[in-house]
């Protein structure tokens, strides 16, 4: 099924999350087993991907060397009991693609919030660029519209 991309309620929620208190996790698998690791840098790229800035270039970096598959989750139980959002467990399965050079870098770079791309190791981070394969919240529910 096409879809057009989701509502400017999820949206605002990535978009705002870290400044929220609610910032997105990410999900990875390596040779030593699974990781979970804060991004403050997520962000919606477009329709069809989320992207973030890798400078700490540790254990998440590591295991998308080893596999590039990807779950990235939101959890704002807040927004669910002010009923902004049905759902305050939402998930985004995918996969990542490493941007060390290039015009996909200087996109996500520059869509970075002053905080991230003045953070300290900024200027020689990865862009790294998520394909959405499926975007669900807790119960299944396709978060994304269709067309």
């Amino acid at each position: 099924m096409k879809h057009t991309g989701l509502s400017d309620v999820i949206r605002n929620c990535i978009k705002n999350a870290w400044e929220d208190g609610y910032p997105l996790l990410l999900g990875t698998c390596g040779e030593n087993g699974p990781n979970i690791s804060p991004k403050g840098s997520m962000l919606l790229f477009d329709d069809d991907h989320l992207a973030y800035w890798e400078r700490s270039k540790r254990s998440a970096l590591e295991n998308l060397q080893h596999d590039k598959r990807v779950i990235v989750f939101y959890n704002n139980m807040k927004a669910q009991l002010d009923g902004k959002l049905e759902s305050g467990f939402l998930r985004f399965y995918g996969t990542a693609e490493l941007h060390e050079s290039g015009a996909v870098r200087e996109a996500i770079f520059a869509r970075l919030s002053e905080r991230e791309a003045t953070h300290v190791g900024a200027d020689v981070g990865i862009g790294v660029l998520i394909k959405i394969d499926r975007a669900e919240d807790v119960r299944g529910r396709d978060l994304r519209k269709p067309a």
